[in-house]
């Protein structure tokens, strides 16, 4: 005899309701495990995450950061809720290691060392109420720390001025990890890197993702360069290949540049991340099964994030951040000297990655936090010429050298103000975002205080701190030139090119050379 629906509820037995709850997680897995995705494609970044456990055996892993342990940036203090920010790297790889991958990537040799082409550091604030996205152009120059090959024991040494591309091929994106954090001081907790087919594969698997130029565009040079991708004006849908195509496109995108290719892949992640979230069509897991086999085997990440139940709990915590709270930035920059690489532009470059170190909203919709009291200081303030202040230089930083001669100058300001024992600390240079005064004890707070009201610091700059024997200004790198200081803001360089995940109305301008 046949049960009716509710007989059929009753005598369900219990491993039946837990075979249901494996399939309703199983199907919650796959919607959420395609919108982790959308923040790891830019250019050759993308895969996805489904819950089957047969696919762990896919994602490749390795080790977070194969740079010296003692050079790792400092984890993120936990807030007053004892939440900590999460900073994930994205790295897209050029590899041409299968012939996939030579076919989509061009017709270079398989097996040459692969390069971190896209670059782009994740943030998601401690509280997930906003996130930032910071892209690093390939083509910019920095220090590559020493790396060695978890795999093959090989040591790198140490380089300068080396294209920021070239650091997956000393020893994986292991050495992409350590290259970030000797540069920006913020600790990366993960990395996804993923490759050309990935791309195609995630691209295919959401239906397509609106795209707008505003002129018709052939990524075409009559020898033989570009991209291929072929627009008329307007928006169009574009996925697979052609997506792939979008991301890469450099001749064609306003002046041809890095930067022009790093704007077109924040559009595309933007508008890739609308449609996740309201495409109702990606919560049918048919329609991301068939591909779940060839975006598992494009996925290498740390060993942190090396299985798929990891992967989506990383998906739920990204999901907890409102697609308006969503901001992409580019990396400061300035041309080098031959105008065919960048520098990160020192003032802002070193804003841009204090902010994120802080946890400040890149958006500029953080609610303004209250400022704490100032420590009620009873010790009264010495004579301006009695007061002996230590003056250290640390303008050095991630994204600049120190200024040669800084502490001196600003030793000789101070003495023009009357604070006749003022001496330059003629030793190394220091490395702090922000000028400070320090002070080891009680009785010197007032000396302290006294110098920063003189100087234009604030007083939450006055920190008491058992590293000086004495009152002790550090010029920081918000300080570098000029007799007048003025207190930083947070507020995000113009020249980030912040775009939010919710404009809709962005479109990318074609170069008049590359219309048909």
């Amino acid at each position: 005899m046949s049960l009716g629906p509710r007989d059929g509820g009753a005598r369900r037995s219990r491993l039946g309701a837990k075979s249901g709850d494996r399939r309703r997680r199983r199907r919650r897995v796959v919607r959420w495990s395609a919108s982790v995705l959308t923040l790891a494609l830019a250019g050759t970044a993308t895969a996805g995450y489904l819950y089957y456990e047969h696919l762990n055996g896919n994602i490749k892993k390795e080790s977070l950061n194969i740079g010296d342990a003692k050079d790792r940036a400092t984890k993120a203090k936990a807030n007053a809720a004892g939440q900590t920010p999460l900073n994930i790297l994205l790295i897209g790889s050029d590899a041409r290691d299968t012939a996939e991958n030579q076919k989509l990537g061009g017709a270079r040799d398989i097996g040459t060392a692969a390069r971190a082409d896209v670059q782009m550091l994740l943030h998601v604030s401690a509280d997930r109420t906003n996130m930032s996205v910071v892209s690093m152009p390939r083509d910019t120059l920095v220090d590559i720390p020493k790396c060695t090959d978890g795999k093959t024991g090989k040591v790198y040494a140490a380089t300068d001025d080396t294209m920021t591309n070239a650091s997956l091929e000393r020893g994986g994106p292991g050495c992409t990890v350590a290259t970030w954090e000797k540069l920006t001081g913020i600790h990366i907790d993960h990395f996804m890197m993923v490759d050309f087919s990935g791309v195609v594969s995630m691209a295919d698997a959401i239906g397509g993702v609106p795209v707008c130029v505003d002129a018709n565009i052939y990524s075409h040079t009559s020898t033989g360069h570009g991209s291929g991708l072929k627009l008329k004006k307007g928006t169009t849908s574009v996925k697979g290949k052609q997506a792939l195509q979008w991301l890469r496109t450099r001749y064609g995108f306003e002046d041809g540049s890095d930067i022009a290719r790093t704007k077109a892949q924040h559009m595309y992640m933007n508008s890739m991340v609308r449609r996740l979230r309201s495409n109702a069509t990606l919560s049918n897991p048919d329609k991301l099964l068939g591909l779940a086999e060839t975006a598992t085997k494009a996925l290498t990440v740390d060993t942190g994030l090396g299985s798929v139940t990891k992967l989506y709990d990383l998906s739920k915590e990204l999901k907890k951040v409102p697609t308006d709270r969503i901001t992409m930035t580019t990396m400061p920059f300035v041309y080098s000297s031959d105008g065919n690489r960048v520098l990160p532009k020192p003032a802002d470059a070193a804003k841009l990655w204090r902010l994120v170190r802080e946890d400040v909203a890149l958006d500029g919709k953080d609610k303004k936090k209250t400022t704490t009291a100032t420590t009620q200081v009873t010790d009264k303030a010495a004579a301006d010429d009695r007061i002996a202040v230590q003056v250290q230089n640390g303008t050095e930083s991630g994204t600049g050298s120190a200024v040669t001669g800084r502490a001196a100058a600003v030793t000789e300001l101070l003495v023009g103000k009357g604070f006749t024992k003022a001496a330059a600390d003629t030793s190394a240079p220091l490395s702090e975002d922000r000028t400070l005064v320090r002070y080891p004890s009680a009785d010197l707070a007032g000396d302290a205080q006294r110098v920063a009201k003189v100087l234009g610091i604030p007083t939450g700059q006055v920190k008491k701190s058992t590293a000086v024997d004495g009152v002790t200004l550090v010029v920081g790198a918000d300080w570098r030139s000029g007799s007048k200081y003025t207190a930083d803001d947070d507020t995000t360089p113009e020249s980030a090119n912040a775009l939010n995940a919710s404009d809709t109305k962005a479109c990318m301008h074609v170069d008049p050379d590359y219309t048909w």
